[in-house]
């Protein structure tokens, strides 16, 4: 199982950035980019984990979920990863309260307790719209082209949920395995 433990975005957030990917698609960038369905804000990624993993890694979610309550958070503007002189990710930043980043460290450290490494570099909460072909650039004015016509939202998030990507033809499918309220 490949897992990962992310906040679902809901609408009208959502739409907006499915909006931006629909017309980024026009263009001729070297990017691959995701499903609409796809659309989350990851907190912690596991990755390959045997079937009776599952157990132990719901109950690290459960235990970094009391007191977080609902998060008010915020579309911020888009950009690329490490930087436009070596473009892997193409995302969509993420406004948030400190109870953010107090989530997502809890969740790594409880991860850590259980056999999963933290991730090492500085949480950037983000939502990625597309993956860089290997050794291709973008276009000169990609940060004028993402920014164009683009609507900052706000929006509220009440889930955390445990996700399995399930790998098949085209892009894959995010099939929840454990969904906690985000509850105060």
């Amino acid at each position: 199982m490949r897992l990962f433990a992310a906040l679902p975005i809901p609408e009208p957030a959502r739409s907006e950035v499915s909006r931006l990917l629909q017309r980024l698609r026009r263009g001729d960038w070297p990017v691959r980019w995701v499903h609409e369905d796809n659309i989350h804000l990851t907190l912690k990624f596991f990755g390959e984990v045997p079937p009776d993993r599952l157990d132990v890694i719901a109950e690290a979610l459960q235990f970094a979920v009391p007191g977080t309550g609902p998060l008010s958070l915020s579309l911020a503007e888009p950009g690329v990863f490490p930087n436009l002189r070596r473009p892997r990710i193409v995302w969509v930043g993420v406004s948030a309260p400190p109870a953010l980043e107090l989530l997502q460290d809890r969740l790594e450290r409880r991860s850590e307790a259980i056999g999963f490494p933290p991730e090492g570099a500085p949480y950037h909460p983000h939502l990625t719209l597309g993956r860089v072909r290997e050794g291709h650039r973008l276009p000169e004015r990609a940060i004028e082209e993402l920014q164009a016509g683009y609507q900052p939202l706000s929006f509220l998030v009440e889930q955390l949920v445990l996700y399995e990507s399930i790998a098949g033809r085209g892009a894959p499918t995010y099939a929840p395995r454990v969904s906690l309220e985000l509850a105060a």
